[in-house]
């Protein structure tokens, strides 16, 4: 094997790792929100202190590579990895549990973009489109494979060996990076904007305390000084990004109407996706009875949906426009979603199976199609600053999505009064209706 797929192979199995992590451990969740005594927006903590870890360490890491070398830190990256996991897998708290996902977010958030960067280096042109392909294909296989395993685990044997499971094939990665990978010399990158990135950790984290806390105690002061803190750190960023030239989030550049649009479609397709998922996970394992591999398997629909609406994507992109891809995705989620609806108990298995085949074809035609709008009017020079945006987005968005239906359904709970198959339902409805939202400002899109 040459040394640029034997690179390849380092990045993508560590890009498997990352993707199996979010989304076998999301159908784990009702067993360890039942173990520990939690409820659903507390449990989503598991989720949430992972993507925040990534967050945390992405637009760090290219300066740490470049400082100590990739091999160092893609193998340090996935020991990190490996020893977190396992101790997520021996917890003996909720809290402790919470502490070292974080951990391991720091070790997957130090491997993704430094693999990507190296991976892609490799190949020239019309090449990248072949490594793009086979990334694409990582990014669609695991998130439809992982819920059925993460199933099969947690009913066979426990949700501590989703964890455990994880453990054999991130030390093969580790291994595989400190002896093919060379700790090439790099030109210097900068030094990261420490204050700015540690203004928007401190803000996200606010914002999901906030939603969390505020979910389950309305009066709770805690709540709403965490929402409060949120608007300071966010005015404190805003004044800092004028004064800083490399500030983490360049502002300015959201002026562009396609990544700024880009943005709002993947809070309101990925993003809303992964706040009904995880919903729906607890509705079919408690109100249905539904066992935790029978979960999993619907997500093979989803991935299924999503390889279809990649192959439309592919063909029709420059076609129509990503202005009708954009419309014609929003409508397809939403048709998902509101199909959810008529999910009760003795309803027929087709109507969850067609939900989440809606939902994948529209997940995968609006995030595809985001991917490639986001960026598309920037040139080298900026490339960097948006690619940053854009990582981070995408991150965020999950973190948000979560939270903030967690955060809804459990308002609905104790506002209305309503049963938990009416409150389930009616969390559905507002979240297509919010997932048609980008619909009124998509005329922006030239």
């Amino acid at each position: 094997m040459t040394y640029r797929y034997q690179i390849t192979l380092v990045f993508l199995l560590g890009f498997f790792i990352d993707c199996i992590n979010i989304f076998m451990s999301a159908i784990a969740l009702p067993s360890i929100a039942s173990e520990f005594h939690t409820d659903t927006s507390t449990v989503a903590w598991v989720a949430n202190a992972y993507i925040l870890g990534m967050t945390l360490i992405i637009p760090i890491s290219p300066w740490l590579a470049s400082r100590f070398g990739p091999r160092n830190i893609i193998s340090l990256s996935m020991a990190l990895f490996t020893i977190s996991v396992l101790l997520c897998g021996f917890s003996s708290s909720f809290y402790e549990l919470v502490s070292w996902r974080f951990i391991q977010g720091l070790g997957a958030g130090l491997m993704i973009p430094i693999g990507q960067s190296l991976t892609f280096s490799q190949f020239q042109n019309n090449q990248r489109a072949k490594i793009s392909t086979l990334v694409m294909a990582v990014a669609l296989i695991a998130p439809a494979i992982s819920p059925m395993i993460g199933g099969m685990i947690v009913e066979h044997l426990s949700w501590r060996w989703v964890f455990f499971s994880n453990a054999p094939l991130s030390i093969l990665v580790c291994l595989l990076a400190w002896y093919w990978i060379q700790n090439e010399k790099k030109a210097a990158v900068s030094k990261p904007d420490i204050r700015g990135l540690l203004l928007v950790s401190a803000a996200l984290t606010a914002l999901l305390v906030g939603m969390s806390v505020y979910a389950n105690d309305q009066n709770s002061l805690v709540g709403g000084f965490s929402l409060l803190t949120v608007a300071v750190f966010t005015l404190i960023y805003v004044k800092h990004d004028k004064n800083h030239e490399g500030a983490i989030i360049n502002l300015s550049l959201l002026k562009n109407n396609k990544l700024t649009l880009s943005i709002i479609i993947y809070y309101a397709i990925p993003g809303v996706f992964t706040g009904i998922n995880l919903l729906n996970i607890f509705f079919l394992q408690d109100i249905l009875n539904f066992s935790a591999d029978k979960t999993g398997m619907f997500m093979i629909l989803y991935g299924f949906g999503a390889i279809i609406a990649i192959i439309i994507c592919a063909q029709s992109y420059n076609k129509l426009g990503p202005h009708k891809l954009f419309i014609s995705s929003l409508i397809l989620h939403s048709a998902g979603i509101s199909t959810l609806l008529w999910v009760h108990s003795g309803s027929p298995l087709t109507v969850i199976m067609l939900a989440y085949t809606l939902m994948g074809i529209g997940g995968g035609l609006g995030a595809n199609c985001a991917q490639t709008t986001a960026l598309m009017d920037f040139d080298e020079h900026q490339m960097l600053k948006a690619s940053v945006i854009w990582n981070i987005n995408r991150q965020v968005s999950f973190c948000i999505g979560a939270a903030f239906f967690t955060m809804v359904f459990n308002l609905i709970c104790v506002v209305m009064h309503l049963s938990k198959t009416q409150a389930y339902h009616l969390t559905y409805l507002i979240a297509a209706l919010i997932g048609m939202l980008p619909l009124l400002y998509i005329n922006k899109l030239k």
